[in-house]
């Protein structure tokens, strides 16, 4: 069973169907012993940074998403959901995030030629051999950001992408793993993407 924390993040739904495409049992839920019984957790996430941590602490979320973070059950944030892990935003700011994995949330510098939000497809550079990644080369996947992780640790970062900055687009930390990208939105690459996370062990 996979549980989807439900927080009224924008990319619920499409998440909780690729999921179940690929035949895997969701419950969308906010119940903190339905999230802590469940075999894997996701946290999506389309939304601003500060709106979304006023609501998780609305809903008492946090400290069960410590929980998670406590047990080693494999947990997968995905946009938002990965802003969310680090400890500011330049979105919201006084704002703190999680503060589970160290570094900073920045606005993608603004470029002649470019337009954001980042919208679309892009490739991932990938590093420090991600599991979410296991048997995919050369993935292209889509992106709707305006905002970007940059990690303290260069270890925990397992994909990069270049977009008029290197932009941390994949981490993995012990037993979290996150996307800035939407694997939910990303055709094959994103379903094995999300078949590799169902695949992971404690």
């Amino acid at each position: 069973m996979i549980a989807i924390i439900d927080y009224d993040a924008g990319n619920i739904h499409s998440v909780k169907n690729a999921f179940e495409f690929i035949g895997e049992e969701t419950v969308t839920t906010r119940d903190p012993n339905e999230i802590l019984a469940a075999d894997k957790v996701v946290l999506p996430g389309v939304g601003a940074f500060g709106d979304a941590m006023d609501k998780l602490k609305e809903y008492k979320l946090v400290n069960t998403i410590y929980d998670v973070v406590e047990s080693k059950k494999p947990m997968l944030s995905i946009c938002l959901g990965l802003q969310l892990l680090f400890e500011e935003s330049e979105e919201s700011p006084g704002k703190a995030g999680l503060g589970i994995v160290q570094g900073e949330v920045l606005h993608i510098p603004d470029q002649v030629g470019f337009k954001i939000p980042h919208i679309g497809w892009n490739s991932l550079d990938l590093s420090n051999d991600g599991r979410l990644f296991k048997g995919i080369e050369n993935p292209y996947v889509y992106f709707v950001h305006s905002y970007y992780a940059k990690a303290k640790d260069d270890e925990v970062v397992t994909a990069s992408t270049d977009y008029i900055t290197q932009m941390h687009t994949s981490i993995e930390q012990d037993n979290i793993f996150a996307c800035q990208f939407h694997p939910e939105k990303s055709g094959d690459v994103g379903i094995q993407i999300l078949k590799n996370f169902v695949a992971i062990d404690k």
